[in-house]
């Protein structure tokens, strides 16, 4: 206690901001890793002359070890020090992150990515826990908005930051970049942070049957998403094992946190119901935003043949978008009805989306780019008031729980929203391609006539015979109908992201502003 407030004092009004700051660099650390080396995949992959199956493990066993130890953070903060074992993930990540660079083999490299989703997962909700603490209980919004500006801005930064780094250096130079923040998050994080005075070392003996089922659960849950569409979901053995074992893992962990004498996460903050519909937003707001951060950038760069340079400078924009809204919700905090706040946000959200579904293979960078900034703009009033509402309703000592709870519904809702958006797109493409397919017979005299103009067209300047000009047409019309059956199948899964912001809409009601924290505490005990 009095370190923390001889800080106070040696820094000044300053002190909250260099927290925010230290905490901030660390989350956009951990988040950019989720999509940096999404684009260098295909290098990586050459380098080790690995298989596409092999290779895709590099992304998945990140977000495997991320799930496992975002909800058992609180209880490791508190276990060993919040100040402590921070620094100890930092150092971690870091290390790990140059492992990776230095990596000689593609299963080295996995099993380095592994250690650092473990030790990144931990600092991102004891980041928001750290960073909310430093910050007044009237200005706990500006310390969200910190908080959301690494957690939103790092999976936009990814794509664009890995495929330049890529390009013009190379593939081990997007974890190299971790090795400088790093230390400089480290320093920062030793002068500026110390432990709360109401953090307590839990009682009694680790729950290690918890700790095996939550790590079981959620492990075989990530693998059961991302696998999934490669496999066909349900008609692979593979995922029905997978899936099986997720909800066997998951269903054994939620029973022994009501029964145990000492549980490894206190579930009981799930009985605040602004707690509870928090968590319900968050995860439909990361569902609708990962999806769309995934599948905007696939149909520029595979449709309209954008390179990863240009698909970043349409996605760009909404940082500095969310930037804006992360301050305006920020100063807003506690003089503004926080349902006001996020109803404007999800309605931006469904302005962005509507805009999307009007994709077309002659769409203008500028409708694609305004789409995105409301999106941007969307997720930042969404985000911080989210962040800060459900957080200051638990007690103090469970503030670890319901960051770790906060940041994996926020994880999860973005695993989710990625598997099932990307399987709609296999699915409608297919559908989509056979419906107008339906058309392209030689009983239809319309196709009929566009083949044979088109032939006619080419045959002066391809310089083939009659019978290979034909084919050649077809040919070309049969890659247009493709085309045409992919545009419209992303029509589709924007629709559905618009659907999805709409369900989330009515949970917002059960937001309340201004939240006190010792309302909460008197609720959950």
């Amino acid at each position: 206690m009095n370190g923390t407030l001889s800080l106070a004092a040696k820094h000044g009004p300053s002190y909250k901001w260099l927290v925010g700051i230290t905490c901030m660099l660390g989350t956009f650390m951990e988040v950019l890793d989720t999509s940096v080396a999404n684009v260098a995949l295909p290098h990586i992959q050459g380098n080790f002359a690995a298989g596409t199956d092999e290779i895709t493990w590099v992304i998945t066993s990140y977000l495997v070890a991320n799930a496992i130890v975002l909800p058992i953070t609180g209880w490791l903060a508190n276990q060993f020090g919040r100040k402590r074992f921070y620094l100890v993930c930092l150092a971690v990540f870091t290390l790990a992150s140059l492992a990776s660079g230095l990596a000689p083999t593609l299963w080295f490299l996995i099993l380095m990515r592994v250690i650092q989703g473990l030790a990144g997962g931990a600092m991102v909700p004891m980041s928001q826990a750290i960073t909310l603490d430093a910050f007044p209980e009237e200005e706990k919004g500006y310390g969200a908005a910190l908080y959301g500006m690494g957690a939103i801005c790092g999976p936009i930064a990814g794509p664009l930051l890995g495929g330049w780094l890529t390009d013009n250096w190379s593939w081990p130079w997007i974890f190299y970049i971790n090795i400088p923040a790093g230390l400089i998050a480290f320093y920062m994080a030793y002068t500026l942070i110390e432990d709360p005075p109401y953090l307590e070392k839990p009682e009694g003996r680790v729950d290690w049957q918890s700790l095996v089922f939550i790590a079981v659960g959620l492990g075989c849950l990530e693998v059961f998403l991302n696998r999934g569409d490669r496999y066909d979901w349900f008609e692979s053995t593979f995922i029905q094992v997978f899936a099986g074992t997720a909800f066997l893992g998951l269903a054994l962990f939620i029973w022994r946190s009501f029964t145990a004498e000492n549980p490894l996460v206190d579930l009981r903050v799930f009985k605040l119901r602004e707690f509870s519909s928090g968590m319900i937003l968050i995860f439909l707001a990361s569902f609708g935003m990962y999806g769309a951060f995934v599948c905007l950038p696939l149909f520029v760069q595979t449709l309209l043949n954008y390179t990863p340079t240009w698909a970043g400078i349409i996605l760009a924009p909404a940082g500095v978008a969310s930037i804006v809204a992360m301050g305006l919700a920020g100063a807003s905090a506690g003089r503004v009805d926080v349902r006001i706040l996020v109803g404007t946000g999800f309605a931006a959200l469904i302005i962005s989306m509507w805009m999307l579904t009007h994709l077309s293979l002659g769409v203008g960078i500028s409708w694609m780019i305004i789409a995105w900034i409301f999106q941007g703009f969307g997720l930042g009033l969404v985000l911080v008031p989210l962040a800060t509402e459900t957080i200051i309703r638990v007690p103090p000592k469970l503030i670890g729980v319901s960051s770790g709870m906060f940041n994996l519904l926020r994880n999860e809702g973005g695993s989710v929203g990625i598997a099932i958006c990307t399987t709609i797109l296999t699915q409608r493409a297919q559908f989509h391609h056979a419906r107008l397919a339906e058309w392209i017979t030689p009983y239809n005299p319309v196709a009929q006539h566009g083949l044979v103009a088109m032939t006619a067209g080419l045959y002066p300047r391809a310089g083939m015979d009659p019978l290979t000009t034909g084919k050649l047409s077809v040919g070309l019309v049969g890659g247009e109908v493709t085309r045409q059956a992919f545009v419209m199948s992303f029509n589709d899964v924007f629709a559905f992201i618009v659907l999805v912001f709409v369900v989330a809409v009515p949970f917002v009601l059960f937001c309340k502003s201004p939240g006190k924290r010792q309302a909460g505490a008197v609720m959950v005990h």
